[in-house]
């Protein structure tokens, strides 16, 4: 995992989900990375290749094209799996507005994961495998209705899934794979097919 870990002897004896928080909230990041919580633990991750950033900004673009007005796409927006008291901050997060401008402008907490309609991840070299197994089961758990991971080291290739149908066991009941080259249609309120031939591997 390209990551670095930030060791707190309170957190690691079993201290509750709030002095994590606690301490995430305080942390002074440096520009670029972010703070996740994830098996008790803040984890620090870098910032992402060009190519990442790339892949966001078309994924992101594309979105926008039918996006309902009442829904807004977010970047570095801490989100709490409540089930798992986890906190990830996802590439991109789409959620309603009301909800985002209702933020106690006072509070740095992060907002509810169930409150997303689509989470996207897109995978580095060194956290690939943490987009495929443990974000994949957080976001089910959380009944995040679509998760779409987009995955450019995926060893039968560079492909983007989306996951739909979410159950509480941590699994999507359905999903829909397509290598890079090929588009994926994301069905409504999105209504709008990503050309991941566009993505650069």
């Amino acid at each position: 995992m390209t990551a670095a870990m930030v060791e707190n002897d309170q957190a690691s004896e079993g201290r509750p989900w709030d002095y994590l928080l606690q301490t995430w909230r305080e942390l002074d990041v440096p520009e670029g990375w972010r703070a996740e919580i994830d098996e008790g633990q803040i984890v620090l991750v870098p910032p992402p290749h060009a190519h990442h950033n790339g892949i966001a900004a078309k994924v992101q673009r594309r979105l926008y094209r039918d996006l309902p007005e009442e829904l807004e796409i977010y970047q570095t927006l801490g989100i709490h799996v409540a089930p798992l008291d986890k906190l990830y901050v996802p590439d991109l997060v789409v959620m309603p507005s009301e909800l985002i401008d209702a933020a106690d402008p006072e509070s740095s907490d992060p907002m509810g994961a169930s409150d997303a309609l689509l989470i996207v991840e897109i995978t580095s070299k060194g956290n690939a495998r943490e987009d495929r197994t443990k974000k994949y089961r957080a976001y089910a758990r959380a009944a995040v209705p679509m998760y779409l991971l987009i995955d450019r080291f995926d060893t039968r290739g560079a492909r983007a899934t989306l996951f739909t149908e979410p159950n509480e066991d941590g699994t999507y009941k359905r999903s829909d794979a397509v290598p890079f080259g090929k588009p994926l249609t994301l069905p409504e309120p999105f209504g709008t097919t990503l050309l991941t031939a566009d993505f650069p591997v």
